[in-house]
């Protein structure tokens, strides 16, 4: 193509604008900087207001549910559900349920009377005495016998006493540790800080860092050498606390500047002081560009417009639910206690929908915040690349943790919308087990894990299933082993076979995903395949998830005909058993007979040289086994002495004594031209190919080892002798010069993000804006100039099925151009009707470079 030359009249028209763009925005930088201070002020007074608006609101919420909570351990205990009081270990038991450090009633005259948990003093009870004489619920600071800050809970509720009078009240108590974490009160965050006190300034809740017992003390030392200024803040302070007013000012000592804001808080006698320090506000403004700005709005409106059609599809099926409950309740409008039962049905079915959106809501944000959060730094540290790489990195991560949130969200909704089926199809369980080992092992590499494949006794490679969500069983498995094994532990996936008398025509598929994990408690063991089921251990807190992917996996096998098990232990690991009754595909052609070579299959695990040997036996060969380094070479020696040689070893990489590679070498060294072709059976070739071969390892078999790998090895080895042998499973290069491909689009932006990453693959890539567009310029291209298809589904004027229907009608020889779908639509069915309109295969976005090059590679 000729490079375009520009007019000049354009370049100069150009330069001008650059430099008034330079110009205008340095004349903008240096007025901002300017005025930064008063801004900084008002962005601080802004941000105060809102913060401690909504630390208000959380504060509410969070007591309002403590003291709902402890309101149900009084009907426990008024035994509003029989004839006669709740007994104490039911209190207790509630109490316990609901996470409470201690439960006691709490008599007219003050007196505390412990059902279980450290005895507490009241800090000032005479107010806490009133309200709950006023039939108020109230909340009220103690300290334990062990002088420990708690945060009491009290409601009306009349119990009888162990002195024969009845209670005033039930009071719960939560350690104040708890009440600063859910007010965020003990965050790290240098941006703002903040304390509960009470009027004489002593703290009912602060921040650990804190070494003074009263905040009227902190104060003091801020203005350290200028008690005036001390005292008349907290006059002030104190002034406004007595009238029951806000009170917000800008405290200033010197080059220093702080934004105080205090108010009183609901269902006490307290007050949350919020400080906001300038200095961090000033470096956090003076970094942000308006490019990142851009970037940060558009991310969050993304967000918002997804949290907002996930949460009207739920309201769709919510409704529905609602409507069917009405439409019964009208039906069975005689049958009384049929109505009541249908009414508890809704009721928890609006539970679980609630307790849905408010897991999601978390799970959804807690990535976001990852993401926005580290947008952020990287735009204040754009002068420093390593950092700013670090921090892509972390949203990269981020992202796609996202993005398996958003899949888990969309299969439980068609899941319970019944809308999900099954693909069944001839597939090759070898091919699965190679998909699953190429995307596992970067995770377990970045972990430093050992992972093992294995596959022992295949009666059939070509079975009829989901592949697709088979896949997505195994890795949900995988990805949990993977993350729950600290690193350094081991991680291995299995699969065998065994036929099935009563059906001859299927056979019985295990699938066995084990690790040295931290495990599981038996009771947890029992829900782990419900939805938004995880353990609540502190083993596993800082550990990524939704809870959805067993309940997704379970619904999987259970749609496939499948069981599912687990067994585990704590801190000794878990391994989960699929069983799946699987029908066999058409058997393939007889394969061409090898050479009666003798092979020598050595390797530490019996059960694969066991399946070795049958596989190899069953080729025509003749085929022994050892499981170490040792008793080969005096096998090998012996069939040295009587000149009958192995043609074949079969060398595992991992051997008692030695490995495959050292023992590659003694073979060569022993028995230099005689020596037999070396194979050498390992996961990842990749890091040991120059060893190896300089070794005289002549080629390589991938696990798992099936019969159609090892036959596909032999094969190269009979027609291709000495050194020119091809490795048996290594990827050759993902590049494709010369290719053209034409990819159809309909957004610019996903267009320049396809261009972009798929360059390193070397395509010439054309674009095309919609169906209609590339059908014409595939029609109007000499026969053969395109090489394949990226076609999306979802466009304007001619979407991707009428496209391609239509270049399949074409009377042209190349007509049946490999075209492979690239779309969002990535469940079963969507694949399905993909192939259905004479795509010949399907790639789900976000794009994957290694993943295309695959799918290209294969057609290519």
């Amino acid at each position: 193509m000729k490079n375009i030359e520009l007019p000049r009249s354009l370049k100069i028209s150009t330069t001008i604008i650059i430099c008034l763009n330079i110009f205008v925005f340095l004349f903008l930088g240096i007025s901002i900087n300017n005025m930064s201070e008063s801004t900084i002020e008002n962005i601080g007074t802004a941000y105060m207001a809102g913060m401690n608006e909504q630390v208000s609101l959380h504060f509410e919420t969070i007591i309002d549910l403590r003291l709902t909570m402890a309101e149900s351990i009084a009907h426990i205990a008024a035994g509003e559900e029989h004839s006669d009081y709740g007994s104490k270990e039911e209190i207790e038991y509630g109490a316990r349920a609901r996470h409470f450090l201690c439960a006691a009633l709490y008599s007219s005259d003050g007196d505390i009377e412990m059902i279980y948990g450290d005895p507490v003093e009241l800090n000032h009870p005479e107010p806490f005495l009133e309200s709950l004489q006023n039939g108020e619920r109230k909340v009220v600071s103690a300290v334990d016998s062990s002088g420990n800050s708690v945060i009491l809970f009290g409601v009306p509720c009349e119990y009888p006493m162990s002195d024969g009078s009845d209670s005033l009240a039930i009071i719960v108590g939560l350690s104040s540790k708890y009440m600063g974490e859910v007010l965020f009160l003990d965050s790290d965050s240098s941006l703002i800080y903040s304390f509960v006190i009470r009027r004489d300034g002593s703290y009912v809740v602060r921040n650990t860092n804190g070494t003074h017992d009263n905040y009227f003390d902190r104060l003091s030392d801020i203005f350290d050498g200028q008690p005036e200024e001390a005292d008349y803040y907290i006059g002030q302070i104190a002034a406004a606390m007595n009238a029951d007013e806000d009170y917000s000012v800008i405290l200033k000592n010197g080059e220093s500047r702080r934004h105080l804001y205090c108010f009183s808080l609901p269902y006490c006698e307290w007050y949350l002081v919020t400080v906001l320090p300038f200095s961090g506000l000033d470096q956090a403004i003076s970094g942000m560009s308006s490019h990142w700005l851009v970037t940060v709005y558009a991310a969050s409106f993304a967000v918002i417009a997804m949290l907002l059609y996930i949460f009207f599809q739920y309201l769709k099926i919510f409704k529905n639910q609602v409507s069917e409950l009405k439409r019964m309740n009208e039906e069975m409008d005689a049958a009384r206690r049929a109505a009541e039962k249908a009414q508890k049905e809704a009721e928890r079915a609006n539970a679980a929908k609630q307790e849905f959106l408010s897991s999601m809501s978390h799970d959804i944000r807690t990535p976001m915040n990852a993401i926005i959060g580290m947008t952020a730094l990287a735009a204040n540290n754009t002068h420093n690349p390593e950092r700013t790489q670090e921090y892509l990195r972390k949203i990269t991560l981020s992202s796609k943790h996202l993005l398996g949130l958003i899949n888990d969200v969309l299969d439980i909704s068609k899941i319970e919308s019944g809308k999900m089926v099954l693909n069944v199809e001839p597939t090759s369980l070898r091919e699965v087990m190679d998909s699953i080992v190429n995307i596992m092992q970067p995770q377990v590499r970045a972990k430093n894990q050992l992972f093992n494949a294995v596959a022992y006794e295949i009666l059939s490679e070509d079975v009829c299933c989901d592949s697709v969500r088979l896949n997505q069983v195994l890795i949900n498995l995988l990805g949990n082993a993977v993350k729950f094994t600290p690193e350094g532990g081991t991680v291995q996936v299995s699969v065998y076979q065994e036929p099935l008398p009563e059906d001859t025509s299927c056979v019985r598929t295990h699938f066995l995903v084990s690790d040295t994990g931290i495990g599981m408690s038996k009771e947890y063991q029992k829900e782990i395949f419900d939805s938004f089921s995880r353990e609540d251990n502190t083993r596993v807190q800082k550990t990524e998830g939704s809870g959805l992917g067993m309940a997704i996996t379970k619904y999987i096998v259970d749609a496939m005909g499948g069981t599912i098990s687990v067994k585990s232990e704590q801190g000794r690991g878990s391994e989960f058993h699929v069983v799946l009754d699987l029908a066999k595909a058409a058997e393939q052609e007889a394969e061409p007979v090898l050479p009666a070579w003798k092979v020598l299959v050595v390797d530490e695990d019996e059960r694969l040289c066991s399946s070795a040997v049958h596989f190899l036996n069953a080729m025509g060969l003749h085929a022994e086994w050892c499981l170490s380094a040792e008793p080969a070479m005096g096998l090998i020696a012996d069939r040295h002495q009587q000149n009958d040689d192995y043609q074949v070893i079969l060398l595992g990489w991992k051997l008692p004594g030695m490995n495959g590679i050292e023992a590659a070498r003694e073979i060569r060294l022993k028995y230099k031209e005689s020596s037999p072709a070396l194979l050498l059976a390992a996961l990842d070739w990749s890091g040991m190919e120059a060893e190896a071969r300089a070794a005289g390892i002549t080629g390589f078999i991938s696990l798992p080892l099936f019969r159609s790998a090892l036959y596909d090895a032999l094969k190269v080895l009979a027609g291709t002798p000495g050194e020119e042998i091809a490795d048996a499973g290594k990827e050759n290069d993902l590049a494709f010069q010369g290719k053209h491909i034409l990819m159809a689009e309909d957004n610019e932006i996903n267009w320049e993000v396809a261009r972009e990453l798929l360059s390193v693959l070397e395509l010439d890539l054309d674009w095309v804006e919609n169906g209609q567009i590339c059908f014409e310029k595939f029609a109007n291209s000499p026969v053969g100039y395109y090489d394949a298809i990226l076609m999306d589904v979802r466009m304007p004027l001619m979407d991707g099925y009428e496209a391609t229907r239509a270049i399949r009608d074409l009377e042209r020889a190349d007509a049946d151009i490999p075209i492979i779908a690239m779309t969002a639509d990535a469940f079963s069915e969507d694949i399905q009707k993909c192939l259905d309109c004479g795509m010949d295969d399907h790639l789900a976005k976000p794009i994957d470079v290694q993943t295309v090059a695959r799918k290209l590679k294969k057609y290519l």
